[in-house]
């Protein structure tokens, strides 16, 4: 979802505006319209709330990337806790369906984050966020085990179930998930499948 190429440029005097808002960002990255880049792209699971990444290759972290969900010029800093998503949650508000909750549970386990970092759902080892940096057994072992999300039908309460794998810190996971209409994600079971892989997920967001 974060590999495709939805992403909008912001330029001009939009791009100046906008870093004018934001500089510098947790008041420690610095912005300037010469060298930070700006992509906006809408999401299916809101109506009119766009996903903003912010990065420039000025910053310490080059692989730092920085998110905004915007809501009718409100800035929401997704900065890997829950609050800011159920947030806009409520305002926006989500529209869940059986089309986009797989989408949602991507974007969930992307920025709310664990203390190792992102629980990222896992399908396909041409994903640019799958680490690089591992041997050939690693790398067997990873595709072996990664498959695509999937959605599993309702529950009596309306929820809707999904799996998922996902690869956490240095290990991957089969997960269960129940998603609220409202966007609130429960994990119901975890099984690990790989431990102590000698490689993990690397897309700060802070």
């Amino acid at each position: 979802m974060y590999q495709d190429n939805n992403w909008n440029a912001v330029t001009g005097e939009e791009l100046v505006g906008f870093l004018e808002q934001i500089n510098p960002v947790d008041g420690k990255y610095k912005t300037s319209p010469e060298s930070t880049q700006v992509h906006w792209r809408p999401l299916p699971f809101y109506e009119s709330v766009a996903l903003i990444r912010v990065k420039d290759p000025n910053w310490v972290n080059k692989k730092l990337n920085i998110y905004f969900l915007t809501d009718q010029g409100n800035l929401f800093r997704l900065n890997g806790t829950s609050p800011p998503i159920h947030e806009v949650n409520a305002k926006a508000p989500i529209k869940i369906t059986e089309a986009n909750v797989l989408d949602y549970l991507r974007f969930f386990c992307f920025f709310v984050r664990g203390e190792e970092g992102p629980f990222y759902v896992a399908e396909s080892m041409d994903d640019p966020n799958m680490p690089k940096d591992m041997d050939d057994t690693t790398r067997a072992a990873i595709e072996g085990c990664i498959r695509a999300a999937s959605f599993e039908g309702m529950n009596d309460q309306g929820h809707y179930l999904c799996d998922a794998v996902v690869f956490y810190s240095n290990a991957l996971f089969i997960a269960n998930f129940a998603i609220q209409p409202g966007g609130m994600i429960e994990m119901l079971d975890d099984e690990p499948v790989l431990q102590d892989l000698p490689t993990k997920v690397d897309c700060p967001v802070t």
